[in-house]
C-alpha cells in the first residue's frame, strides 16, 4: 500500500502547474506558486481582509497565522484541494533545531493560526510523520493544523495525519472560539479531531485509518475537552464516517480531560451521519482515564445511520430527544456569526 508520503507527492505532481517566482501582488491578494513559500505570503500581508491565492504543488514548510492577520482567506487556485498541499512532518517528540527540547504536540502543527476571522478552503494540510520512520520517538501526536481563534472557517479542505490531525481549540481556557467545518476530509487514528473550541462539522468525511498493531481499538475520532462553562462542544451533523481498517477497530470517541484543566467537561454530538462499520457499534464510546468517565460526559447521538451506529446496548449510546436535538444544531452552536450556507443544515 502506497505511503501517504507518496500519495502526497504523486497527486501535488500530476496536478502541478507553473514555475517558481517570487509571491506576487494583486490588490489585496498574494499569489503563492511552487518555489515560493506560504509563510513569507502570510508575512507579507499587511492588515486585516487578505488573501492568499496558493496555486497548484507542494508546499513542505510549517504556516503559522498570527492573531493580528484578521480576516485572513487562503485558499488553493484550484477548488480541488488535492492540488495545493502544505505538508511538513513534526511530531511532538520530535527534538526543535536551536535544542531547546521537543516541539510538544500543539508545536507540531504544519498549520497554526490564532487569527480570528480566518477562512481556509480548497487545499490540503497534512503532517506526513510516521511513527514507523522514527521508533525512538514516544511523543508520536504530530498535528496537521493547530487552529484558534473566533470565528474560524474551514471549507473542501483535507486534513491529513494520523495521531492529533485536526487540533480544534481556543486562544485560552476562558475563550469560547468558533469553528466551522463544511464538506472537509479528514483522517488519522488516535484522538485526530480534538480540543475544546465551539466547533461544528458539516457534511464532512471523518476516515479511520489501519494501524498495524494488534490491539482494539487502535483509535477514537473525536476527544473533545470543552470547558465546563461552555454550552456546546463539538458537533457533526450530516457527517459520514468510514475506515480503512477492520469493522470495529475503532471508537466514535473519548473524553480528553487535560491535566492543564482538569474542570473540562467534554462535549460531543454526533446527528443525521451516517456511520459505517469501522465505528464499534457496541461501545462506541471509552475512557481516557478512569477518572474521567465517558459516561460523565456530554456525549450524545441523534438519528444516525449506518452499521456503526445499530444500537444493541441503549445505555452505550445516549441519544438525544427531539426536543433536545432542537438546540443542537450549527445556529446554535456558532450564535450570532452565521457561515455561509449554515441555514440549510
Amino acid at each position: 500500500m502506497p505511503t501517504r508520503r507518496a500519495l502526497l507527492a504523486a497527486g501535488a505532481a500530476a496536478i502541478a502547474v507553473g514555475s517558481a517566482s517570487a509571491f506576487t501582488r494583486d490588490r489585496r491578494v498574494l499569489h503563492v506558486r511552487p518555489g515560493d513559500s506560504v509563510q513569507a505570503a502570510v508575512d507579507a500581508v499587511p492588515g486585516r481582509g487578505w488573501t492568499i491565492v496558493v496555486h497548484p504543488g507542494t508546499y513542505r514548510e510549517t504556516v503559522n497565522v498570527p492573531a493580528d492577520k484578521e480576516e485572513l482567506t487562503l485558499r488553493g487556485a484550484s477548488r480541488d484541494p488535492r492540488a495545493a498541499v502544505v505538508v511538513f512532518d513534526n511530531a511532538n517528540g520530535t527534538q526543535r533545531p536551536d535544542g531547546s527540547g521537543t516541539y510538544g504536540t500543539a508545536g507540531s502543527a504544519t498549520f497554526t493560526s490564532a487569527a480570528a476571522g480566518l477562512r481556509v478552503r480548497d487545499l490540503t494540510l497534512a503532517n506526513d510523520w510516521l511513527r514507523a520512520d522514527h521508533p525512538d520517538i514516544t511523543g508520536t501526536q504530530a498535528v496537521a493544523a493547530y487552529l484558534t481563534g473566533d470565528r474560524t472557517h474551514v471549507e473542501n479542505v483535507r486534513l491529513l495525519g494520523h495521531q492529533d490531525t485536526l487540533f480544534a481549540d481556543t486562544t485560552a481556557l476562558a475563550s469560547f472560539d468558533r469553528q466551522f467545518f463544511r464538506g472537509c476530509h479528514i483522517e488519522g487514528d488516535v484522538d485526530f479531531v480534538f480540543g475544546r473550541a465551539t466547533a461544528v462539522y458539516a457534511h464532512c468525511h471523518f476516515r479511520t485509518l489501519q494501524r498495524d498493531v494488534a490491539f482494539t481499538p487502535k483509535g477514537m475520532v473525536f476527544a473533545p475537552s470543552t470547558a465546563r462553562a461552555n454550552p456546546h462542544g463539538f458537533l457533526a451533523v450530516r457527517c459520514r464516517f468510514t475506515s480503512g481498517a477492520e469493522d470495529g477497530a475503532y471508537k466514535l470517541a473519548r473524553p480528553w480531560v487535560p491535566s492543564y484543566e482538569t474542570t473540562a467537561w467534554p462535549s460531543l454530538v454526533v446527528r443525521d451521519s451516517l456511520v459505517g462499520p469501522g465505528i464499534d457499534p457496541v461501545a462506541p464510546y471509552t475512557n481516557m482515564r478512569d477518572a474521567y468517565p465517558w459516561q460523565s460526559m456530554r456525549f450524545a447521538e441523534y438519528r444516525n445511520s449506518g452499521p456503526g451506529s445499530v444500537i444493541t446496548v441503549p445505555g452505550n449510546r445516549p441519544q438525544l430527544t427531539d426536543a433536545e436535538a432542537a438546540s443542537h444544531t450549527p445556529a446554535t452552536y456558532l450564535g450570532d456569526w452565521s457561515p455561509q450556507h449554515t441555514g440549510s443544515l
